[in-house]
């Protein structure tokens, strides 16, 4: 099956979004507003004009990296203490600001669903605008993080409540593993330990790529052994809209590697652009490499975007939780030996 778009696929997720929104009965607090990715940062007029604010503009609405269009962090809106009323209160994401010579304690704390919820806020208290920059750029991986995770975890429980089950079942199945997707996503190639599941709309696609190949040393979790792999993998079994096309990777730019942790297993995360060979279509992706040492394989989860000239930065972050729900079923044994080996990966190169 080709990459393209399919035209019925929209009403499918919009039944199963009024669903879960009608049915979310966990939780009887009041619920946050705004969009996804907005932040409301309550501070004085004369501190937002000032470096305060450019600090924070600097920190928050700085490019998302590996978008082929610019995109911020997060949109960031300011509103003055004497306007921070209810309206704004439910807002997702949210830093006070407190610049004050009367300030106590300066410092940083992060505090979870103080008027909403899920929400994400910080309070960021100093006695003057040079010791609040000084606090922001001490804090601001945490405070990004925070935020970025809190934004992630809000689509994962949106996705537990309703979920493409036959996409589930498959790689329950099939590939020991299982990943939340919403409904609407359906298969379009399946061979031996190979799946690519797709979502569509005349305006979009979102599509992951699930596939596994031997852990025989560290070099498998380097970018110069990844992304040949992974063309391969991709000319072979994603092919392009037209004769000859198929999907690769985008090498006019660096993908963003960093190893991380994802359920206790070694893991790696890569971030670029894809593009389609003798073709005209691209997009960013995201792509997270898991180590499932019980079976000496990595798993590998490439998730990508198609939106031509138009933001992509939130059906980036969907498809991110998307991957990140993934779970070996043999999570209780890797436990045991990740907790045994004092293994390292050496991740040059």
């Amino acid at each position: 099956m080709k990459l393209k778009i399919n035209y019925f696929a929209p009403i499918v997720l919009l039944a199963a979004i009024l669903f879960s929104c009608n049915n979310d009965t966990s939780n009887m607090r009041k619920k946050i507003t705004g969009k996804a990715g907005e932040m409301v940062v309550v501070i004085s007029k004369s501190a937002w004009e000032e470096s305060a604010g450019e600090a924070i503009r600097a920190t928050l609405a700085q490019p998302q990296v590996a978008l082929p269009q610019e995109e911020p962090l997060f949109d960031v809106i300011n509103v003055p203490h004497e306007a921070f009323k209810d309206i704004f209160k439910s807002t997702r994401n949210i830093i006070q600001v407190n610049i004050s010579q009367t300030v106590e304690k300066e410092g940083v704390t992060f505090t979870d669903d103080v008027w909403a919820y899920p929400q994400a806020t910080v309070q960021i208290q100093a006695k003057n605008q040079d010791r609040f920059v000084e606090l922001l750029n001490e804090n601001k991986d945490k405070i990004l993080s925070y935020f970025l995770s809190a934004e992630r975890e809000r689509i994962t429980m949106n996705y537990k409540n309703t979920y493409e089950k036959s996409v589930y079942n498959i790689l329950d199945k099939d590939f020991g593993v299982t990943m939340l997707v919403p409904p609407g996503f359906r298969v379009m190639e399946q061979k031996k330990d190979f799946i690519w599941i797709q979502y569509d709309t005349p305006d979009i696609i979102q599509g992951i790529v699930i596939y596994t190949y031997p852990f025989v040393s560290d070099s498998a979790f380097t970018v110069d052994y990844q992304l040949p792999l992974r063309d391969s993998i991709l000319k072979a079994n994603v092919p392009g809209p037209t004769d000859g096309s198929y999907m690769a990777t985008e090498t006019r730019i660096d993908p963003i590697y960093n190893i991380t942790r994802h359920n206790g297993n070694y893991a790696g995360e890569m971030r670029g652009l894809w593009r389609v060979a003798n073709d005209f279509m691209g997009g960013p992706y995201i792509a997270l490499s898991e180590l499932d040492m019980a079976n000496q394989r990595v798993i590998n989860a490439f998730g990508f975007v198609y939106k031509p000239n138009k933001e992509k930065r939130n059906l980036l972050r969907q498809v991110e939780a998307m991957i990140y729900s993934l779970k070996l079923n043999n999570q209780k044994e890797n436990d045991k030996l990740n907790k045994q080996s004092d293994f390292e990966i050496n991740v040059e190169g």
